[in-house]
């Protein structure tokens, strides 16, 4: 199986959002621009947020079994997949790459 790295792309947040809607959290996503993690053997990385994991995890997955080419190849490299996390609030968009 191939390594996936995992790049953080991109970190949202929607203030007004949080402000009408979200109930005070003690720990919110402390996710970074450009902090990497690598999945080994279609794993979750260790420390990696497991909801953000959820959303990716059968693209990685599919990247580490050495596929790709996804929804019609929407990606210029077709052995990559960007995918953001499912929270409403602070969407972060991640880069998947499968690595040799």
């Amino acid at each position: 199986m191939k390594k996936v790295k995992i790049t953080v792309m991109r970190v949202a947040r929607y203030d007004d959002l949080i402000a009408r809607y979200e109930r005070p959290l003690i720990h919110a996503c402390d996710m970074k621009e450009g902090q990497v993690f690598v999945s080994v053997d279609g794993g979750c990385p260790k420390g990696f947020c497991e909801s953000a994991w959820g959303v990716m995890e059968p693209f990685a997955k599919a990247l580490a079994e050495g596929g790709g080419y996804f929804y019609d190849d929407w990606m210029k490299d077709p052995y990559s997949a960007m995918i953001s996390c499912n929270d409403g609030f602070r969407p972060v968009s991640f880069l998947l790459e499968a690595e040799d």
